[in-house]
């Protein structure tokens, strides 16, 4: 019999992602690269998905659509557990896993408690994102974070490359300059903050840059593939013996 994939990530619709945005989508480690895993991944575009539904203005429609669709999956193709592409869902964290019928986990910032855990309450989890902005109380709410969760954000916008690919659709992406504006925003932020202790990113295309952050700083770092990985090893898709 044919193995199926258990873990289904919710995509963004086709034609919707920006074209410079198509360029990390190809690097070895991107959430949406399956490549990635070393499990067999199922990817679902969900019409509608897009940075103006997610980030801009996230949209209860959206929302009633990623229910629908993942409810069917489970029907239809026995998925045992979905995530999504874009951090950003972190919004729907709530809503979706009280409708759907298996595990969702939307976002890496749902680890973010864990890592405040295991580096001890005197001392700050880093969280790092595409956009500072747009990363609010209702997103962190939705994740589970306490009142007295000890965190800081550090965004991406201000940085001239990376921002091209939001700001400048179709333009030419220097990928070395992207690399050396991510890590650096990080090494940055534990200057600034030296209790920060832990990392972790809420960007689904940052996980290529985790390594480099890790050996930059000396910390550790949780991403969205870490948490697909958690999932993996309950749903017996990998073993560790």
């Amino acid at each position: 019999m044919e193995k199926k994939p258990k873990i289904c990530i919710l995509r963004w619709e086709g034609g919707k992602v920006p074209e410079a945005l198509l360029n990390l989508e190809m690097l070895p480690g991107n959430s949406t690269n399956p490549a990635s895993y070393p499990f067999e991944i199922k990817m679902v575009q969900v019409p509608g998905a897009c940075m103006e539904t997610v980030m801009y203005n996230p949209s209860q429609k959206l929302l009633n659509d990623m229910i629908d669709m993942a409810n069917k999956l489970v029907k239809e193709e026995g998925i045992k557990a979905f995530t999504t592409s874009c951090g950003f869902n972190a919004i729907f964290q709530k809503g979706l896993a009280d409708a759907v019928e298996v595990p969702v986990f939307t976002s890496s910032l749902l680890q973010v408690p864990f890592m405040q855990q295991i580096i001890g309450r005197d001392n700050t989890v880093g969280i790092i994102t595409a956009n500072k902005s747009l990363l609010t109380k209702e997103h962190f709410d939705a994740c589970g974070f306490a009142d007295d969760l000890n965190f800081e954000v550090f965004g991406l916008e201000d940085c001239k490359e990376w921002s091209k690919m939001f700001n400048e659709p179709d333009a030419s992406i220097d990928m070395d300059a992207v690399e050396k504006e991510i890590v650096g925003t990080a090494v940055a932020a534990i200057e600034k903050n030296p209790s920060i202790k832990g990392i972790v990113l809420e960007c689904t295309d940052l996980p290529p840059y985790a390594r480099k952050i890790s050996e930059a700083t000396g910390l550790p770092v949780l991403d969205i593939t870490t948490l697909i990985g958690y999932m993996g090893l309950c749903l017996g898709e990998m073993k560790m013996f």
